[in-house]
C-alpha cells in the first residue's frame, strides 16, 4: 500500500497543504524547525492514531485553531480509498474511510505504516512502557481485536486499582473483596488473552531481527529478544532450556498461561491490598533486548542500541510485510541516516529499498546514499517546494 496524496489543513505549523506521492522512495529536505517531520507525522497518525513526538493531540492543531485535519489518498493494487480525521483540540475527534463516518479506532486496520525516528532509542534504553507499547501497536496492526483487548484490560486494570485503593483505607473489606473477586476474573481473561498474543509475535519477530541486524551491521552479535512476564515470575517450568536466558518455552498453551497467571494473581493479593494497586499483570510486563547473550539496556553502546532499535523497526516492517493483507506498510525513516556511517548507511538503504514506498526526512541531503534522492521534496517553514527530480 501507498500513499497518493496528503491533505493537510490546521495540523502543525501547515495552515494548508496538499502533497502528491508516487510509489518508491521520497526525501522530504529541510533545516530543524521547517516542518519536514510534521508531514510524516501526518502519516503516521493516520495508521496508529497517536504521534511519535508528543503524548497529547493538542499541539498537532495549528496554533489558534479548534482542530486540523489530515487526510490521505491510498493505493492497494487496483484499490483506491481515502482515509481522514478531523483532530480536535477538545473533544473527541472523528474519522471518515473514503467519506463514511467510522470510529477513529478503526482507522488503523486500513492503513499500516513503520516508522523509526530518534525517539525510538528508548527501545532499547527507556522504561519498560515504550517497549510494551511498541509490541502492542504491532498487536493492533496484525489484529484490530487485540487492540480493543488491550483497550479493555487497561480499563479493567483502572476499576481494579480504584477497588485496591478502596479497600488499603478501610477496615471492613469483605464486600469490597467480592468485588475484587469480579474484576479478577476479567483480568485473567484479558490478560491472559494478551500475554499470549506477545509471546506469539516475540516469537515471530525474533527471526526477522536477527536477519535485519545482520543486514544493517554487517556481523553476527547475536541480537535476540524475550518477553518478561509478571504472571510467570519463578516458573522455571516455562523456560526454555536450550535458549537465552528468560525464554520462555514457545509451545506453552493458553491454558498453562492463565493457571500461573491466577496463582501469581492470588499469591499477590496481600501485597496488592496493602500498597493498593495492581502487581501482576500485562501492565507489569517487559522485553528483553539481548546482543551478544547479555542484556542490551545495559551492555550496548550508543551505536550498537541505535542499530538495534533501527533492526527492530525493520523487523516489524518485514512482519507486516508478511503477514498484512494490505501488502507492504509504509515506510518511514525520520532523520536517520544523520546517526550512522557510511557503511550503514548504504546497507539500510538497500534494506528498504524495494518496499512500496518509502518516506526519509534528512536535514542534510548529502547524509543519504545517491540512489535514495531520485525524488527530494524541499520544506521551508511550512511551504512544500517544488519538487527536485534528480
Amino acid at each position: 500500500m501507498h500513499v497518493t496524496r496528503l491533505t493537510l489543513r490546521d495540523f502543525r505549523n501547515y495552515a494548508d497543504a496538499d502533497l502528491e506521492l508516487d510509489p518508491g522512495v521520497h526525501v522530504f529536505e529541510g533545516v530543524n524547525g521547517q516542518g519536514k517531520t510534521n508531514l510524516i507525522e501526518a502519516i503516521g497518525y493516520l495508521s496508529t492514531l497517536r504521534s511519535h513526538r508528543v503524548s497529547t493531540d493538542t499541539a498537532l492543531v495549528r496554533f489558534g485553531q479548534s482542530s486540523a485535519l489530515v487526510r490521505a489518498e491510498l493505493a492497494h493494487g487496483p484499490r483506491r480509498l481515502s482515509i481522514d480525521v478531523s483532530i480536535a483540540k477538545s473533544g473527541a475527534n472523528k474519522a471518515r474511510v473514503s467519506g463514511h463516518p467510522v470510529k477513529a479506532r478503526e482507522l488503523p486496520r486500513f492503513f499500516t505504516t513503520v516508522l523509526f525516528a530518534p525517539e525510538d532509542l528508548a527501545l532499547v534504553r527507556g522504561e519498560p512502557a515504550q517497549r510494551r507499547s511498541f509490541i502492542d501497536s504491532l498487536l493492533a496492526t496484525h489484529a484490530p481485536r487485540l487492540g480493543e483487548a488491550i483497550a479493555n484490560y487497561e480499563r479493567v486494570l483502572r476499576q481494579r486499582n480504584s477497588l485496591l485503593r478502596s479497600a488499603k483505607a478501610q477496615r471492613n473489606r469483605d464486600a469490597l473483596l467480592s468485588t475484587l473477586e469480579v474484576w479478577d476474573e476479567q483480568l485473567l481473561g484479558l490478560g491472559t488473552e494478551i500475554i499470549a498474543a506477545r509471546l506469539a509475535l516475540v516469537t515471530r519477530l525474533r527471526p526477522h531481527l536477527e536477519r535485519s541486524y545482520r543486514t544493517l551491521v554487517d556481523d553476527d552479535h547475536r541480537p535476540g529478544m524475550t518477553m518478561r512476564v509478571s504472571a510467570f515470575a519463578d516458573a522455571s517450568s516455562l523456560m526454555d532450556e536450550d535458549a537465552a536466558d528468560g525464554q520462555i518455552r514457545d509451545e506453552l498453551t493458553v491454558e498453562e498461561i492463565r493457571r500461573h497467571f491466577a496463582e501469581r494473581l492470588a499469591d499477590a493479593r496481600d501485597r496488592e491490598l496493602e500498597r493498593g494497586t495492581s502487581l501482576v499483570g500485562p501492565h507489569r510486563d517487559d522485553i528483553t533486548f539481548w546482543l551478544n547473550d547479555l542484556p542490551a539496556r545495559m551492555t550496548a553502546s550508543q551505536g550498537e542500541s541505535w542499530s538495534f532499535a533501527l533492526s527492530l523497526k525493520l523487523a516489524a516492517a518485514q512482519l507486516v510485510r508478511e503477514e498484512s493483507r494490505t501488502g507492504d506498510p509504509v515506510l518511514i525513516l525520520d532523520d536517520v541516516f544523520a546517526e550512522l556511517d557510511g557503511g550503514r548507511r548504504s546497507r539500510l538503504a538497500a534494506a528498504v529499498e524495494d518496499y512500496e514506498q518509502v518516506l526519509v526526512t534528512c536535514a542534510v541531503l548529502a547524509d543519504l546514499p545517491e540512489p535514495l534522492r531520485r525524488r527530494t521534496i524541499r520544506i521551508r517553514a511550512g511551504a512544500i517546494l517544488e519538487d527536485d527530480d534528480a
